[in-house]
């Protein structure tokens, strides 16, 4: 995932939910990073099997694109056209 908020000091736009071992977080993450990095969107990857509230509230959902600023989510399936109006919903005014 693209990781550029550390150099801007922002936090990210987007968060991935997922964790290790997951094979349709693999798969999400290859096509969240197919359509947003390109964009210069940024996007973090949580782990969430170190957070016992992600957990409980992801456990059973994930992965889950998640859009930090008003909490809209994608669960999976999504697909690139999914990604690519959650993106463009974020920067409509």
């Amino acid at each position: 995932m693209v990781d550029d908020h550390k150099r801007q000091n922002q936090p990210p736009a987007f968060e991935l939910y997922s964790t290790l071992g997951c094979h349709l977080c693999e798969e999400a993450a290859r096509l969240v990073h197919d359509v947003l990095p390109v964009d210069g969107i940024t996007v973090v990857e949580v782990d969430i099997a170190y957070d016992e509230q992600l957990m409980a509230e992801y456990g059973q959902r994930i992965p889950v694109l998640r859009r930090r600023h008003d909490g809209l989510e994608l669960g999976w399936p999504f697909t690139r056209d999914d990604v690519r109006w959650l993106k463009q919903a974020a920067q409509d005014p």
